[in-house]
């Protein structure tokens, strides 16, 4: 079954209340609707080149309240693009409790999660070896500046304001810890940031278990409220950035 349009809509509703909640604002584009969006002309091409935005996804998992993501880009850069040239992304997660992406790592991106308000998000770390497979050896990491030996699999509690940085080829997994965060209808949410070097979701991603889609097949059950970061129609006009 693929992911409904009616689940990416309620996400991204409460992902919103999640955020109004704890004080923070995204940009002004978080809230254009379809129909907005079919007026808007060149001078937005970055957040189109750049997946900027919503972005809700089950990674094919047919799972999505376990395996899925509901998070908005912020800022990202696409370097084969000359106009686009940012060697940084930002990113912020939504996270109920024990909802996670799949494990995975990361070719060459490094990042630091940090737990921003509500809940605890829990780490769990391994370092892939040679092969990409999960190593029996211990690493390195920084937990607020300090560095700190892991073993492998080991699960770090990340409390509102803590981070940690996931260096590139180190297996990661994610989530809210079940109890904690402000409460919608039962569950906990907790908000984090993603602050990272560019985000390149279609060649630097290597998953453990591959359900097969980044991002998702939607079985389109009612109608769209948002466009996805993969989703924008091409601009319908000609637009200068120099326009008044």
């Amino acid at each position: 079954m693929n992911l409904k349009r009616s689940i990416i809509n309620n996400s991204i509703d409460t992902a919103r209340e999640v955020i109004k909640h704890f004080g923070t604002h995204l940009p002004p584009f978080a809230n254009w609707t379809p129909a907005v969006w079919e007026t808007i002309g060149t001078e937005y091409d970055e957040i189109r080149q750049c997946m900027l935005g919503w972005d809700v996804t089950d990674f094919g998992s047919k799972d999505f309240h376990n395996i899925g993501r509901t998070l908005f880009t912020v800022r990202n850069g696409r370097p084969s693009h000359p106009a686009y040239l940012k060697q940084y992304a930002e990113k912020w997660l939504i996270d109920p409790e024990n909802q996670r992406a799949p494990a995975h790592f990361h070719l060459s991106k490094r990042e630091d999660i940090i737990c921003r308000a509500g809940g605890n998000v829990l780490v769990q770390l391994t370092k892939a070896d040679a092969d990409g497979n999960p190593s029996k050896e211990t690493f390195l990491t920084q937990v607020d500046g300090c560095t700190r030996r892991l073993g492998p699999g080991e699960i770090v509690r990340l409390r509102p304001g803590e981070s940690l940085t996931i260096h590139p080829r180190t297996i990661h997994q994610f989530w809210g810890e079940e109890g904690t965060g402000y409460q919608i209808d039962g569950t906990g949410y907790t908000l984090s940031a993603e602050i990272s070097s560019v985000c390149d979701d279609y060649n630097d991603n290597v998953f453990l278990v591959d359900y097969g889609q980044r991002f998702p097949e939607i079985e389109e059950d009612e109608e769209r409220r948002y466009y996805l970061c993969h989703e924008y129609p091409l601009a319908r006009r000609e637009a200068s950035i120099n326009e008044s």
